[in-house]
């Protein structure tokens, strides 16, 4: 049982991990902000396939998207967005203030 468990956390964390790399773009390109929203699909459909084969099994998947471990992991995968987006904004600015204040664009 615990060696299932392990399987499924490894499973959703390798899921939310590699599809966004596949799929990345570059520092400076918008709409990384979709990217999260991937996971969180896949996940969902996977479930809802689950639950209409086994219940149970679909209520110990649940159970294990809910751990700490993988709340955890999710929250780092958003604030490290967060941080991202906010760095992307902050290039915007400075970009902006040289065109405009140091080369007079």
């Amino acid at each position: 049982m615990l060696q299932s468990r392990a399987l499924v956390i490894a499973l959703i964390l390798l899921l939310s991990t590699t599809l966004p790399e596949v799929q990345s773009k570059s520092i400076f390109e918008k709409d990384r902000r979709d990217l999260l929203a991937i996971p969180e699909a896949i996940a969902s459909y996977f479930y809802e396939a689950v639950n209409k084969v086994s219940p149970k099994i679909s209520q110990f998947l649940l159970d294990t998207v809910q751990s700490p471990s993988v709340v955890a992991a999710r929250y780092g995968k958003l604030l490290c967005t967060r941080v991202s987006i906010m760095f992307e904004q902050l290039i915007e600015k400075i970009k902006n203030l040289w065109y405009t204040r140091v080369l007079g664009y």
